[in-house]
């Protein structure tokens, strides 16, 4: 495995046991031994080769590189594959949560907006005389008149925009 490995990045890499013992500082023979398996190289030399051939030392050591070589690409479409299949289910899992989300604002501003029409405006019977009640009454009229005029365009709104956005995107 190392020895394999070894040889294999080293004529990659178009080098000779002499030019790459001059890369890490070690004699030809060092090479040698490492690539016919009589040696293998200490911790820091193997920190070394990784950097010189920037390959991971558990890629040096491990399976050998070049049967690596011929199924990467089978390996990286089917992992490729997974993580399409894993984005399309959150895409869809969390579409289904904004429109789910957007239904539930939706409905509960309708349903303010009818119990506010049914209630009326019950700040017309307060006090008039007291001059709290009349700030609390300005504040409540405010309110109304801005949720009357606001709320029902802010539902079409909503409405259309995710109308649209779904339309557009095929998603309904």
């Amino acid at each position: 495995m190392l020895k394999d490995n070894l040889k294999t990045l080293r004529k990659k890499k178009g080098l000779s046991q002499e030019e790459l013992s001059n890369q890490l500082h070690v004699v030809r023979q060092t090479i040698s031994k490492w690539e016919s398996g009589l040696s293998v190289p200490d911790a820091e030399m193997l920190i070394m080769i990784s950097n010189f051939f920037e390959t991971p030392v558990s890629t040096i050591l491990g399976e050998n590189i070049e049967e690596k070589d011929e199924n990467d690409l089978k390996i990286l479409s089917e992992k490729l594959e997974r993580l399409n299949e894993q984005l399309s289910i959150y895409q869809k899992k969390k579409r289904t949560k904004v429109i789910l989300l957007l239904v539930i604002i939706d409905f509960c501003l309708l349903l303010s907006l009818i119990l506010l029409g049914l209630l009326g405006s019950p700040y017309q019977s307060w006090n008039n005389q007291d001059s709290e009640w009349m700030v609390i009454k300005t504040l409540w009229h405010s309110f109304e008149w801005i949720y009357f005029k606001v709320a029902p365009i802010f539902i079409i709104g909503i409405t259309v925009i995710l109308g649209i956005f779904c339309i557009r995107k095929n998603r309904l």
